[in-house]
């Protein structure tokens, strides 16, 4: 019967970590709901899978549910859905979301608030910049996005998330 020296146990366990740390970065990762913005499609404290992969070799498409960084604020990610890619132009009036003059169906949204006219309810026309994203929340109310981020030192609309910005989308999501 093999020994294993504890030189050995420490290669095994340190290539371990790096091959863990390397998955979770560039393959997949496990991320919790902590929010309602992306109710009810996420319920809060779901768990999920982020695909990290498909991204890298293509661009996000409208309805995909991506994880990203706050364009807002470095410290969290945030889960939310690409309504509209770069090139489109995107208007949102009374609470309903057009994309290249269209309407377009989402019966995945929720408004808790469907009788109160918030910050975003009324926005646009706006033009989706090259290799930029426009994205909500399902919970439309309860969801700060596209809509209302503002740039925390100059106070502008931060309308658009960079290409870069996006981690990964969601996997096994229901339609």
């Amino acid at each position: 019967m093999a020994t294993t020296t504890p030189s050995r146990l420490i290669v095994i366990v340190a290539a371990s970590l790096l091959g863990a740390l390397i998955f979770r970065d560039l393959l997949l990762e496990r991320i919790y709901i902590a929010t309602p913005s992306m109710e009810p499609t996420l319920a809060v404290r779901s768990a999920w899978w982020v695909d990290k992969l498909t991204l890298r070799r293509r661009r996000p498409q409208r309805g995909e549910i991506v994880v990203l960084a706050s364009p807002v604020t470095a410290e969290k990610d945030l889960v939310k859905r690409v309504i509209a890619i770069a090139a489109d132009t995107v208007e949102i009036r009374d609470k309903i979301v057009y994309v290249n003059g269209r309407e377009i169906p989402e019966p995945y949204v929720q408004h808790t608030r469907a009788n109160e006219m918030l910050v975003g309810d009324n926005l646009g026309p706006l033009k989706v910049p090259p290799d930029h994203l426009f994205v909500l929340g399902d919970n439309r109310d309860e969801s700060g996005d596209s809509r209302d981020w503002k740039n925390l030192s100059t106070g502008e609309h931060v309308y658009f998330v960079h290409r870069d910005l996006i981690k990964g989308k969601l996997i096994g999501v229901p339609k």
